[in-house]
């Protein structure tokens, strides 16, 4: 099978701090599947570190300092939804919470570390096209 998967869990250097949190279960997978690599931030066009970003209640995706980073975001997420298309993947492993790739639930939009109910802009499209998404 071929996965879709978040490039920090694999151990690369791209989340918005510029560090990476390695899972090695996910990484474990590569064994028995085909793993395919996507940073849907950088994909968009972000630099790494950037400034962190959350999903505001209406949908829009603002970063701390207030820059509405929203079409970069949907830009990431179309391309990784290209990329998983493209290579046939069945199945997505994304970061949870995060602005992109958080699934179920995800950083309210305040910056204070809250949580609430919704999807990250990754995970909805992939969703709405009917890759199965979980996260780690």
């Amino acid at each position: 099978m071929k996965i879709l998967v978040s490039r920090c869990l694999l151990g690369e250097k791209c989340r918005y701090d510029g560090k990476c949190i390695p899972d090695e279960s996910v990484i474990a997978l590569g064994k028995e599947h085909t793993l395919v690599p996507v940073c849907p931030e950088m994909l968009g066009g972000l630099p790494c570190p950037r400034t962190p970003c959350e999903v505001q209640g209406d949908g829009r995706v603002l970063a701390k300092d207030g820059t509405d980073r929203t079409a970069e975001y949907v830009k990431g997420a179309e391309e990784a939804l290209r990329i998983c298309l493209e290579n046939g993947c069945e199945k997505a492993i994304l970061k949870a919470r995060s602005p992109s790739c958080g699934k179920g639930i995800i950083y309210d939009g305040s910056f204070t570390g809250a949580l609430t109910e919704g999807n990250g802009v990754t995970a909805k499209l992939l969703t709405e096209n009917g890759i199965e998404v979980e996260n780690r």
